[in-house]
């Protein structure tokens, strides 16, 4: 959900078919699985919290679905700090290509 022009931070939306139900609860499905835990889910998309291991500090995540366009959008920020040397997109380079394949 960057700015395209956020080159370190910015990762595009991915496409999915299928209903936007199966897509949420791939998503919560993926994210308790990752050991994040689902705070709210809405009729467009979900919100997580990530605790990272070893300073115990906090990360919100959040998809939500342009069911439209059949576009995932998503987000992942630390709660503390400036940088977070690139866990956040880590983070989301591997929660979104397991929510993708779980809708394949």
């Amino acid at each position: 959900m960057a700015d395209a022009g956020d080159s370190p931070h910015y990762m595009e939306p991915v496409s999915y078919s299928g209903d936007a139900s199966q897509v949420l609860e791939a998503i919560e499905a993926v994210i308790t699985e990752s050991g994040g835990t689902v705070t709210s889910t809405i009729d467009d998309g979900v919100d997580a919290l990530f605790t990272t291991s070893l300073m115990r500090f906090k990360d919100d995540v959040s998809f939500r679905l342009d069911d439209e366009a059949k576009l995932l959008h998503f987000r992942s920020a630390s709660r503390v700090g400036h940088s977070d040397l690139g866990a956040n997109r880590k983070r989301m380079e591997e929660l979104v290509p397991r929510i993708i394949a779980r809708l394949a």
